[in-house]
């Protein structure tokens, strides 16, 4: 009785170390560009520890562009994207020049490029809560609006890599609140224009891998 119940015992403990094993195994989400550190999941997001570096939030779910552009709302593939870059707005007076991207309230929304955080700012009757980043040669500004709130720790200055964890979908400012969505621009700067200047490009090709429409 006793040898069987050792037996019993030994397998019910082996069950138990191997299933826990292979939890911990699938939990463990390596985002790109992230071997060289240390990496655990949380819920919809990763947390980087890169060596000598401080940690950094990544998304799962993020997919990469033909352009090498991440899209910045998690787990939004290329092929669920539309082309609203010359959509009239404000009645017509003027064309979108960005993409919406719809996507439920809070889902993450991650720098789609690495670069530093230029401007967090609120603009009531237009992006409401926005993020402008500007490209490590200057060039580009990527801009997020419409956002429910920004990461914990987001702020003016601040290093960002492609995929990190910036904020979250929302309808802040002039977005309708029944349509949750991120409003994604990317400006060409010259040299000496600031965040609020520079001249849009659709971003729509180069997130989608297709032909921007008109």
């Amino acid at each position: 009785m006793g040898r069987k119940f050792t037996i019993a015992s030994t397998a019910v403990v082996t069950a138990i170390l191997v299933s826990a094993f292979w939890i911990f195994a699938y939990n463990i989400a390596v985002a790109p560009g992230a071997s060289d550190g240390k990496v655990t999941a949380s819920g919809q997001k990763v947390t980087i520890d890169p060596n000598a570096q401080p940690p950094v939030t990544i998304a799962e779910g993020v997919t990469v562009g033909p352009a090498g552009l991440a899209l910045p709302v998690a787990g939004i593939k290329s092929a669920q994207l539309s082309d609203t870059y010359t959509q009239a707005r404000a009645g017509g007076a003027r064309l979108h020049d960005a993409i919406d991207i719809m996507a439920p309230e809070g889902t993450p929304v991650v720098a789609s490029a690495s670069g530093t955080v230029e401007k967090l700012f609120f603009s009531q009757g237009g992006g409401g809560i926005t993020a402008y980043i500007r490209s490590p040669d200057r060039r580009w500004i990527y801009y997020y609006a419409h956002l429910q709130g920004y990461a914990p720790g987001l702020a003016e200055g601040q290093q960002v890599r492609r995929g990190q964890l910036i904020g979250g979908v929302g309808h802040t400012g002039n977005a309708n609140p029944g349509g949750p969505h991120l409003h994604f621009a990317i400006h060409r700067m010259q040299p000496g224009e600031k965040w609020y200047q520079g001249s849009a490009i659709n971003p729509f090709p180069l997130l989608a891998g297709k032909k921007a429409s008109g």
